[in-house]
């Protein structure tokens, strides 16, 4: 908790609860202003100037704080918390009170660190079009990038008086990269002829050329050359109908040249992976999921390009086995930011709290204006930011239900900029394990709104709902995976009607095996295949057990199964994370007739002898041959050494019989059958 909290009433446009802000914050000295970014800078100076850590709650004037903060030698940390547009700025600002301390007490936890990736652009620029626009946006480029035109037949350009840039045509076929590493393949590719004159005429074309650029623009009007073309970094893509559209991508396009730092936005582990064994596909829900292509098979897991990556996600909140992880922030550290908002919130006396997950660029604006020209949020409605909306998994959902909250909600965009069926996944799996607890109602949906005053409607039309009577307290460290087993344990225990197994839709990352034993030879082919461990065996004796704690329903087990006998059904078992490894089947094994050793399955070497004895060349005459089967692997080569036994002593073959053979056969019998009809008459 920093040690100087300061909230400021804005010129008296907000009420302040500074009982509540101290009752949550206890152990720090809350200030209250009336405008501490003008009339009352100079309080701000003195505290700063004990270089304590102190957080603001104020964001609209947080580059004046810092830099007045930067004129002070050894000044404190300062951080920066939105109370007035998410609370104060409300119809209902007079019951916020509790709603701003918990806002205060969110911000106050630590930002966890994250690493970063480089993307370095030298301004190398391919311009794409079909017409005399591309041309134009080319002109306003020609002195700040190295540009190309590349235009899109079939098109009658004039050719320019003065050649100062190149223009080719031809048509992309095939794109892939990102900033600063863009690799085009271009059918139909042609140089234009000097002599052009009208209109510009082009040499011989060849396809399948190849082209690379730092920067790719495209202006012409036709389907986009990446999926989820808006996240694609350096692709620049603009209607060359709309004049304003195509400015922006040229501004924009301006400032790309040098080395830009991006988030790397999932921490990968790929010991965790569960995508496949021995070339046996399992889990492949990243791969599905990814917008931008940035995941690829790789071996027996994937592989995660963190330059095309643009943060959504989705792979992070569906992946069973923490594998891919997200780091903006990390599952725990999102975790303990919720336990303060919605700790602080019920002890400052809130109650009913719903959880709000938004973005900045679209949910933030969008409460900015329903603050600034509507009625604002409702007191009990908790905003919490994240970077993208997709990237909130169970874990989160189910720590918001176990902190106390009685509802959540997303907010995302009405036409989203790339698919979202992660997140609807997300939102199907929350569902029924929250209705089988005892979470009635509609608990957990998206808000598909780009309206403000649509936005509070629909927030302030919500049925109040109560949360857990008994909220809980715990604190969330760990990996993925761990985080997600304790939240949800957290949320049954404090669940208004527990019960202990809940069922649950196809391709969850939770449940169980059903194995047909009557069929299962205990060839454990499917311990080997388990990446999580779910499945093991016992060195003493054939033994399959079978831990759903850790069954992640990857599946790779009943595909790898010799025998089909494994099935999987999807349920949440919340008695499996105390619960020991269950033996699905076991049975004696056979001891060796020579030396007594135990080797093999039992039942599985009777059933080879029923199979073998009598019945096969090797087996019908020497009953040596068939002890053999019934030994160890060290006494089997004993005893066959001991007879000389021959294995390519097997009986002859039959000779090959060829097309002449059965043309000869048939003439035969054609020939006997003419004689014997001779003899009759």
């Amino acid at each position: 908790m920093p040690r100087n909290i300061l909230i400021c009433s804005c010129e008296d446009s907000m009420p302040l609860d500074g009982a509540a802000v101290r009752r949550v914050c206890r152990d720090s000295t809350v200030v209250e202003g009336r405008q501490l970014c003008r009339a009352e800078l100079e309080r701000f100076r003195k505290i700063a100037a004990g270089g304590e850590p102190t957080i603001v709650a104020c964001t609209q004037e947080a580059p004046l704080f810092n830099e007045v903060a930067g004129e002070i030698a050894g000044s404190g940390t300062l951080g920066f918390v939105n109370i007035r547009e998410t609370a104060g700025w409300s119809k209902d600002a007079k019951a916020a009170g509790p709603k701003m301390a918990a806002l205060i007490a969110a911000a106050a936890e630590p930002a966890p660190d994250f690493a970063f990736v480089s993307l370095s652009s030298e301004g190398v620029t391919l311009l794409y079009g079909r017409d005399e626009r591309v041309l134009e946006a080319a002109e306003l480029l020609k002195d700040h990038l190295d540009i190309t035109v590349l235009i899109k037949p079939p098109a009658d350009i004039a050719p320019a008086r003065v050649t100062e840039y190149p223009v080719v045509k031809g048509s992309i076929r095939a794109a892939k990269g990102r900033l600063g590493a863009f690799e085009l393949t271009i059918d139909d590719y042609a140089a234009p002829q000097p002599s052009s004159r009208g209109a510009l005429s082009f040499g011989p074309a060849r396809n399948d050329a190849k082209s690379r650029c730092d920067i790719l623009i495209d202006l012409t009007g036709g389907t986009p050359l990446f999926p989820a073309a808006e996240l694609r970094d350096g692709y620049l893509r603009a209607d060359p109908g709309d004049p304003a559209a195509v400015l922006r991508a040229v501004l924009k396009a301006r400032d790309l040249t040098g080395t830009f730092d991006k988030p790397r936005y999932i921490t990968f582990t790929e010991d965790l992976c569960a995508h496949s064994r021995s070339k046996l596909v399992g889990c492949r829900r990243c791969l599905d999921l990814c917008p931008t292509g940035a995941i690829a098979p790789n071996g027996d897991h994937v592989a995660i390009d963190a330059h095309i990556c643009a943060g959504c996600g989705q792979c992070a909140a569906a992946c069973p086995t923490g594998a891919a992880a997200y780091a903006l922030p990390p599952a725990d550290a999102l975790l303990r930011k919720l336990r303060a908002l919605l700790g602080g919130y019920r002890e400052a006396g809130g109650r009913q709290a719903v959880v709000l997950f938004h973005d900045g660029d679209h949910g933030g604006a969008l409460i900015d204006a329903l603050a600034r020209h509507g009625d604002g949020l409702p007191a009990n409605v908790l905003p919490v930011q994240v970077n993208e909306v997709t990237q909130v998994g169970l874990e989160a959902v189910a720590a918001s239900f176990a902190y106390g909250a009685s509802a959540l909600r997303f907010l995302i965009r009405a036409k989203p900029r790339h698919d979202l069926a992660g997140l609807a996944k997300t939102v199907a799996l929350a569902e029924p394990i929250l209705a089988g607890v005892g979470f009635a109602g509609s608990r957990v949906a998206t808000i598909e709104i780009d309206d403000p005053d649509a936005l509070g409607a629909t927030l302030r039309a919500m049925a109040p709902m109560d949360g857990a009577a008994k909220p809980a307290t715990f604190s969330a460290v760990g990996g993925k995976r761990d985080v997600i087993r304790l939240a949800l344990r957290e949320m049954h225990a404090v669940a208004p009607h527990p019960v202990d197994v809940v069922a649950l839709p196809a391709g969850a990352p939770f449940g169980t095996l059903e194995v047909k034993v009557e069929g299962c030879t205990l060839c454990l082919s499917c311990v080997s295949a388990c990446p999580t461990g779910a499945l093991s065996d016992d060195p003493e004796r054939p033994t399959l057990r079978f831990a759903e704690d850790a069954c992640v329903q990857c599946g790779l087990c009943a595909a790898t199964c010799p025998e089909k006998v494994i099935g999987l059904k999807p349920q949440l078992d919340f008695r499996s994370a105390t619960a020991m490894s269950r033996i699905v089947k076991q049975e004696e094994p056979f001891a060796c007739i020579s030396c007594g050793k135990p080797f093999g399955v039992k039942s599985s070497v009777e059933r080879v002898l029923a199979k073998l004895e009598g019945k096969h060349w090797m087996f019908k005459d020497s009953k040596t041959r068939l002890d053999v089967i019934k030994m160890c692997e060290s006494c089997r080569v004993t005893a066959m050494a001991a007879e000389q036994f021959d294995p390519f002593g097997a009986p002859a073959r039959p000779d090959v019989r060829t097309t002449d053979d059965y043309l000869r056969d048939r003439e035969a019998l054609k020939r006997e059958y003419e004689e014997k009809s001779k003899g009759e008459s």
